[in-house]
């Protein structure tokens, strides 16, 4: 390195000590710019953006006959028992419908070019279908499936034991739909069944908090750091979804 390389060197080294003293310094004496707050916490109620409640009303992308098929579907999926609610009462269709709706629907942020060609498992998903295509060309695919093999019934008509022979036959790919990968459409309606079981209740799902509480999660509450260390217990208080609860003031919490 030349004289001049080590002048210019230590020179450098010279101002960021010189710099990092200057803060030390300053914290250690008071001299800094923090901000006392008085009176009033420093941000307004409500000024965040809370994600958009979705409520039960109109299908906003499932046609009458695709959320009765869907419907049947999930309460396959998450069967209702004496303490639990199914899929369909925990509002999975109701999830499932308003993110097909929007930019999980439309596949938004995901790359959807060619080429398409048949991955691993590790590599995801490698379709040209978006979601909303994919769910549409598959409940038709099922619709017809169910019509050819249960004498013209519907998937929603046919008894419970045979939506469960046929959902099964989806998984281990041994019942074929016409024109759509129907393990496929089985692998993703799972997933999306779960999320919407177990997803906060904003988002459509989970309703009552269902499925929160019948594993015994919290949700959003500020604090319970008194109970993970606690293994094997039941946490003793409602949950609590990004809303809050039905019966928040009530319980004066």
């Amino acid at each position: 390195m030349s004289p001049r390389g080590q002048r210019h060197s230590g020179h450098r080294r010279r101002e960021l000590l010189a710099g990092i003293s200057g803060v030390v310094f300053a914290l250690l004496t008071g001299q800094t710019r923090a901000r006392t707050v008085k009176g009033a916490l420093p941000w307004s109620p409500g000024a965040a953006v809370p994600p958009v409640e979705a409520r039960p009303g109109p299908w906003l992308f499932f046609t009458a006959e695709e959320a009765s098929a869907v419907e049947a579907l999930v309460d396959r999926l998450i069967p209702p028992d004496e303490k639990t609610p199914g899929g369909k009462d925990a509002g999975c269709v109701v999830f499932i419908d308003r993110q097909l709706a929007g930019a999980f629907g439309r596949a938004s942020g995901l790359y959807m070019q060619p080429p398409f060609a048949a991955g691993t498992p590790e590599q995801g998903e490698q379709s040209p279908l978006t979601p909303a295509t994919r769910y549409r060309l598959s409940l038709a695919a099922l619709d017809r499936f169910s019509r050819g093999r249960f004498a013209g019934k519907h998937f929603a008509e046919i008894a419970p034991s045979q939506q469960d022979t046929l959902i099964a036959g989806l998984e281990s790919g041994e019942v074929q739909l016409d024109t759509v990968d129907g393990r496929a459409f089985f692998e993703i309606l799972l997933q999306n069944t779960k999320e919407g079981f177990f997803a906060d209740p904003v988002y459509g799902g989970n309703r009552d908090m269902a499925g929160w509480k019948m594993i015994g999660f919290p949700g959003a509450r500020y604090d319970y750091r008194d109970w993970i260390g606690r293994h094997n217990e039941r946490y003793p208080l409602p949950p609590v979804g990004i809303l809050g609860r039905p019966a928040w003031n009530e319980a004066g919490e």
